[in-house]
């Protein structure tokens, strides 16, 4: 074993960072540096942990490249056609079981919260309608408390990373981020029945961040290769114990849940594209078009079921979730100044969402911090408020007739509009605040009568809204951000419509849409994605150019002021994401500039005492492979090993005692799939092994275990151009080799922690103003 140069992808990081410059002119300073990488000794001290849901856990990357061992080479080769027919035939398998999986999971969430709210919904107006007005805020506030209190406890003692939408955690996990329990069965469990306890319990957060994280834990376990434990050692399942593999079911788990909560089939395919994926080929694209196919069909055909009255307070359901087929938009040049005001307006409201919601999150994550109590003890602070302010604040409300005709239907939907008023009168106010989610938005999507609901209504009903969405989202439940955002967009929408009046001819019902989408836009900041998901939402296909045009211009105006809300997230929880494009300041520098040192690398043939202290020692998960004399004339870089298969190496004692090559003899007793990545986190640790003092002194041979083709830069690139690089191919380890002939084979290895800003710019302080 030797000391050479870094591999950095620790599980703890350490050490303060030395800095050689001398100036503050970065131009002046690169110029000064000779020769390359001649510096002391650096160690990467970026964060090895982050913000899982609810707490905080190590992280690692994931080996999403191919391991081209000579054991990987032999089995690949070896394959017949059967087998590889058999791998293809599994992939489509598992892809329908995603989609059913899915489609029925999504089902009964949305049959588990009708009828949890609808019950209590009708128990509160029961009691209004006699007089019983304490009586009933007790039963309100008190259910929504012991809901809350369920989401919540789940959240804080079985599942903590099954807490928030599950969005970034998804995204970051697609990017090559891996992190304890965030795809586990226990966070799968809590997320489906702790995301049905909080929208019941009439919190504003939405179930539809929490359906992509559960269709993502869904893939996962399904895609964990078999399981020893359970006696599922199917030869075929086999094939996916790889985290390549796994990506790729998982994005479509991902698809499939955005499909399951907005029966929006294509819309799911694209927000996994646009919003979820970092790595996308045409493959993935049939396989994931084919799974959302199959949640749509299975949601169809359970909604038909519940139609017959089969399913108690289950809603209207059908695979449109707010039909406005109705609703013909016919516009003129003034309609569209409108539509650009809803844009800009939205986009402004949306950028100071995001700023509010990344405060607030950054304030509960010290309180989340202090252990489950607290975090039990704000979500019930944050359950009795929304309890006051949907109960509280249609007092203040005035009750209005019911429009001519509809006096047996007032109000439209909902059960609790006849708060305090007479018959054939109706609170408009309560009709929103005291409803579920989907049916008050199906109140603002209605293009009935303009004046169903109050200018002062909505305005109430949109600050309530954007209030308690921004304090709501990052207590401990599992809560999504697209119902709160719709919520109070199709309000904003709503009210400019009401405000506009006869100066514009547009419909009420779309002023929602339009409102709603800009609000969209300004938060998340997708645009194709969210265009064709409202299109299926409110099967209308005439508003097209008009959503297409609110969402260009909210984005546009936001990106102006801050990031979308994901992307913030994923950054305030410490997630090492890798973003598609460079920083401006890593053109000034070269891949070996950022390189950590000494660096660890074995002998082709390597001593077992060597290679536990390396394990023992430091948390590296790739360490370069070089041959030296007397097996080769020169040191040679043989290539990369990873830990996880020296422990495997180890375990086997497969041992000599003189150092010799025996790399068929390993070919002979090792399979490839004994090197396979085993599912949830159960793979080998250190302290696993047991070796005697005799085993420690004799020797292994690493070759059969070596990737002998990894990717490799030379020391002079460009960090921007080696970060696009790492990036676009997936990897965990980039080597660095060295430019001129007659030095060690390889001065460095690059991990997706060493693109990270505080790394580079902690040892490179003269780049800030690059930045």
């Amino acid at each position: 074993m030797a000391h050479r140069k870094p591999d950095n992808d620790y599980v703890d990081g350490g050490g303060d960072i030395e800095n050689d410059g001398t100036g503050s002119d970065a131009s002046s300073f690169l110029e000064a540096r000779e020769p390359l990488l001649n510096l002391k000794s650096r160690t990467n001290t970026s964060s090895q942990i982050a913000i899982v849901g609810a707490k905080v856990y190590p992280i690692e990357s994931l080996d999403y490249e191919m391991i081209e061992t000579d054991l990987f080479k032999q089995d690949w080769r070896s394959r017949k056609m059967v087998q590889i027919f058999q791998y293809i035939y599994l992939k489509w398998t598992l892809a329908l079981l995603i989609g059913l999986c899915t489609g029925l999971v999504g089902f009964l969430n949305n049959l588990a919260v009708e009828n949890i709210a609808g019950y209590k919904l009708v128990i509160t107006s029961n009691l209004m309608s006699n007089n019983k007005y304490l009586p009933a805020f007790a039963a309100f506030a008190g259910i929504n408390v012991v809901l809350a209190i369920s989401a919540g406890a789940l959240c804080a003692y079985v599942a903590p990373a099954a807490a928030g939408s599950g969005i970034p955690e998804v995204k970051a996990y697609l990017n090559g981020i891996d992190a304890h329990s965030i795809l586990a069965p226990s966070t799968l469990f809590v997320k489906i029945f702790g995301s049905i306890l909080a929208v019941s319990a009439g919190l504003v957060v939405g179930k539809e961040g929490p359906m992509v994280h559960t269709g993502a834990c869904i893939a996962n376990l399904l895609g964990q290769g078999g399981s020893r434990k359970y006696g599922l050692t199917w030869q075929w399942l086999r094939y996916f114990k790889n985290d390549r593999d796994r990506r790729d079911l998982i994005t479509c788990g991902a698809a499939a849940g955005v499909a399951a909560a907005f029966r929006a089939p294509v819309g799911g395919v694209l927000f996994a594209l646009e919003e979820a994926a970092t790595w996308w080929r045409s493959a993935l694209l049939w396989r994931t078009f084919f799974t959302t196919a199959i949640t749509t069909v299975v949601l169809r055909g359970l909604i038909n079921f519940c139609r017959g009255g089969n399913c108690g307070l289950f809603g209207q359901g059908g695979l449109i979730m707010f039909d406005m087929h109705s609703s013909i938009p016919t516009y003129t040049n003034a309609d569209l100044l409108a539509v650009v005001l809803i844009g800009v307006v939205g986009g402004l409201l949306g950028s100071l969402y995001n700023f509010f919601v990344d405060k607030v999150l950054r304030i509960y994550t010290l309180v989340n911090e202090r252990g489950p109590s607290y975090r039990i003890l704000l979500v019930t602070v944050i359950s009795l408020l929304t309890s006051c302010f949907a109960y509280g604040l249609p007092w203040f409300s005035k009750c209005i007739p019911c429009p001519r005709g509809m006096e047996k239907k007032c109000p439209k939907i909902g059960h609790s509009g006849i708060l305090h008023c007479q018959p054939g009168h109706y609170n408009d106010l309560a009709s929103l605040f005291l409803n579920t989610s989907d049916d008050a938005i199906r109140n603002l999507f209605s293009s009935a009568k303009r004046n169903e609901l109050e200018i002062s209504t909505l305005i109430i009903f949109f600050t309530g809204t954007y209030f308690l969405g921004i304090v709501t989202y990052g207590i401990a439940v599992p809560s999504g951000l697209f119902i709160p955002v719709i919520l109070a967009g199709a309000t904003y929408g709503r009210l400019v419509g009401r405000l506009l009046g006869s100066l514009s001819t547009l419909d009420l019902g779309l002023f929602s849409v339009l409102g709603a989408a800009s609000f969209l836009g300004g938060t998340m900041r997708m645009t194709v994605s969210l265009c064709v998901i409202l299109l299926e939402l409110t099967n209308n296909l005439l508003m097209l150019p008009l959503i297409m045009l609110v969402l260009l211009i909210s984005k546009t105006v936001a990106d102006g002021f801050n990031r979308g809300i994901y992307d913030q997230i994923v950054k305030m929880k410490g997630l090492p994401y890798l973003e598609a494009h460079a920083e401006s300041y890593m053109k000034h520098l070269a891949a070996g500039d950022v390189c950590s040192c000494p660096l660890i690398t074995f002998s082709g043939i390597e001593k077992v005492a060597n290679i536990m202290h390396a394990l023992e020692m430091t948390g590296h998960n790739g360490f370069p492979v070089v041959d030296e004399p007397p097996f080769t004339d020169a040191p040679e870089l043989c290539g990369l090993v990873l830990r996880s298969h020296l422990l495997v190496l180890l375990n086997r004692k497969k041992f000599t005692k003189n150092r010799a090559v025996c790399g068929g003899q390993a070919l002979r007793m090792f399979d490839s799939f004994d090197f396979a990545k085993p599912g949830l986190g159960k793979g080998l640790k250190v302290g696993d092994l047991d070796l005697t003092a005799d085993e420690m002194e004799m020797y292994v041979d690493l070759h059969p275990i070596t990737n002998s083709s990894p990717y490799m830069v030379v020391e002079t690139m460009s960090l921007a151009k080696a970060a696009i690089l790492f990036r676009q191919l997936a990897l965990r380890h980039l080597c660095v080799i060295p430019k001129t002939p007659g030095r060690n084979p390889v001065v460095g290895i690059l991990t997706r922690h060493d693109f990270m800003p505080e790394h580079v710019l902690g040892l490179y302080p003269e780049l800030i103003h690059h930045k």
